[in-house]
């Protein structure tokens, strides 16, 4: 399948992109609206953390939570240097030419998908609309479960890079659950970090926006929560895109630099019984800047079943969701993801 970011060499010529990527009804999506920043709170993670201080910062985090579903968060123990290495590992990545990337392939033989590796989407049917995004994809947790033959070996420091970037973005993840255990008051604050079990599962995703000459007609990500417990997201420092969805508005995610941005996954919503939501939101493409950002998703051990907790269950507030086993859940969002659905109202009881 031809990437996008060769499609996008050619469309800057021609102002012009292929059918597949332009968005249905795209005049009812808000593509070329003008949209207001969302006023995302950033949290101070230091001040958190700490006993004195920490009630401001944990009202700010309960406040952005209950109105976005995502915080920025500073003084997060990621060295800027830490943040900008693997940001630079990634861009440098993508500008190498197209047969150096290609031997991380996500395709097995030129045709089997997974889901490891450099390319794109899967293409479940032909009338999917598909991103205007390329990425690199891969697991990074547990350890040992690396596959280190799709990992980059060019830049020479992508390996390196991600390995500290994952390794630092673990405590803050780790402090993050805890701060939302104490915010419903649930008895053990680590919770949230005992549910992820002995094995869960962290993938890396490093993603690459080209320029796109219709920027009205073409998402760079389609609109989605995330099937994960949290997402850490570096965005770009310098390109915003990322806009997050409130009573049917499109609002600007702001773009800080050096914060860490933190989304609610789906699994979070089913375990706090739907009091902590997964915000619905979508990158947009840009005709004039390249965007890069890396994630990482960050899931219970595919091997549980997650559910309400049951100190969250009562009868004025009963169980909203079923019992789901995380791997099938997992499955059935990339499933969904692909055809502009929404997996957790299925779950719903």
């Amino acid at each position: 399948m031809t990437t996008v970011q060769e499609l996008a060499a050619g469309a800057l010529v021609t102002s012009d992109v292929p059918t597949q990527y332009v968005v249905r009804g795209h005049d009812d999506q808000q593509l070329s609206a003008a949209v207001v920043t969302a006023p995302v709170p950033v949290i101070d993670l230091g001040r958190l953390l700490k006993q004195d201080g920490a009630g401001d910062e944990a009202a700010k985090l309960r406040s952005a939570l209950h109105s976005w579903g995502l915080i920025l968060v500073s003084n997060h123990g990621v060295d800027a240097a830490v943040m900008d290495g693997m940001r630079a590992a990634s861009r440098e990545f993508f500008r190498q030419p197209l047969g150096e990337k290609q031997r991380y392939t996500n395709l097995v033989a030129g045709e089997r998908f997974q889901f490891e590796g450099y390319g794109n989407d899967r293409v479940n049917s032909p009338d999917q609309i598909l991103d205007w995004t390329d990425r690199v994809y891969l697991k990074v947790e547990p350890e040992d479960e690396r596959c280190m033959a799709i990992w980059p070996a060019h830049p020479d420091t992508f390996r390196d890079a991600l390995h500290e970037f994952t390794k630092k973005c673990g405590g803050v993840k780790d402090s993050l659950l805890q701060a939302l255990a104490k915010l419903l008051e649930l008895d053990d604050d680590d919770y949230f970090v005992d549910q992820l079990g002995e094995r869960p599962s962290t993938h890396a995703r490093c993603s690459y926006y080209p320029e796109c000459p219709r920027p009205e007609l073409v998402f760079g990500l389609k609109p989605h929560s995330d099937g994960t417990v949290v997402t850490v997201l570096m965005v770009d420092d310098t390109v915003g895109g990322l806009q997050v969805l409130r009573d049917g508005v499109w609002w600007d995610v702001p773009v800080v630099p050096h914060t860490l941005l933190v989304i609610i996954g789906d699994q979070t919503q089913i375990m706090s019984n739907g009091i902590f939501k997964s915000p619905v939101h979508r990158v947009v493409t840009n005709a004039k800047k390249e965007r890069i950002s890396v994630a990482l998703d960050y899931s219970v051990d595919p091997e549980r079943e997650i559910e309400p907790s049951a100190q969250l269950v009562n009868k004025n507030r009963p169980a909203l969701y079923r019992k789901v086993k995380v791997k099938d859940y997992i499955a059935g969002h990339y499933n969904h993801f692909s055809q502009g659905e929404i997996l957790i109202d299925t779950v719903q009881i």
